[in-house]
């Protein structure tokens, strides 16, 4: 199967214009991607099998900051992994265009101009939804413990019925646990007053 060639100035440019920002990427993760995408798509191959061992030597790094960048990187999507195992990840690496959050709000704005993020509706699609989680950072907004890709929600911060909105103000990334409760301790807080 032949790939189609990469434009690598365009794709240097989309990082550091366009994911970097929007996911706040670090230094060191945006060393890590770059170094993989160095390795897989500029050579023409979609995936990459790689160790730790091998990116943290390379990169002058050690091993548990290497494994940690590649766990963000797959939690924003930058990174999808395909197989983890003894003899290594196996990852698909995303080119900037090709990340779920930085396409749903990135190219679109970039298209059609300026955005009003309080007049889009972020739970009309997949991507919008998945970029309120990637501001958030895979972080629950309540409890601010780590969250992992499929336990977490979005919550209103004011309701709907309150008169809230779908606004990529209004929505943050949650935890399951703090969801429900969170409801129950703002009706408290309101009895009280």
């Amino acid at each position: 199967m032949k790939h189609e060639k990469i434009d690598v100035v365009e794709v240097c440019k989309e990082l550091e214009d366009l994911l970097a920002p929007r996911l706040k990427i670090s230094v060191l993760d945006r060393a890590v991607y770059s170094h993989l995408l160095r390795h897989s798509r500029f050579e023409g191959k979609l995936r990459l099998r790689f160790s730790i061992l091998w990116l943290a030597h390379n990169l002058g790094i050690t091993a548990r900051r290497a494994r940690e960048s590649v766990r963000r990187l797959v939690d924003q999507e930058v990174l999808r992994l395909v197989e983890r195992s003894n003899v290594g990840h196996l990852v698909e690496v995303r080119l900037p265009g090709e990340v779920p959050a930085a396409r749903a709000t990135g190219n679109r704005a970039r298209l059609q101009g300026e955005v009003n993020l309080d007049e889009l509706d972020f739970m009309r699609t997949p991507a919008l939804r998945r970029s309120i989680h990637a501001r958030e950072h895979g972080v629950c907004f309540y409890c601010l413990r780590r969250t992992p890709r499929r336990a977490h929600c979005l919550d209103h911060v004011v309701p709907l019925a309150q008169p809230g909105s779908n606004s990529f103000r209004n929505l943050v990334s949650c935890c399951l646990n703090c969801n429900p409760r969170k409801a129950v301790i703002s009706h408290r807080l309101a009895e009280e007053e």
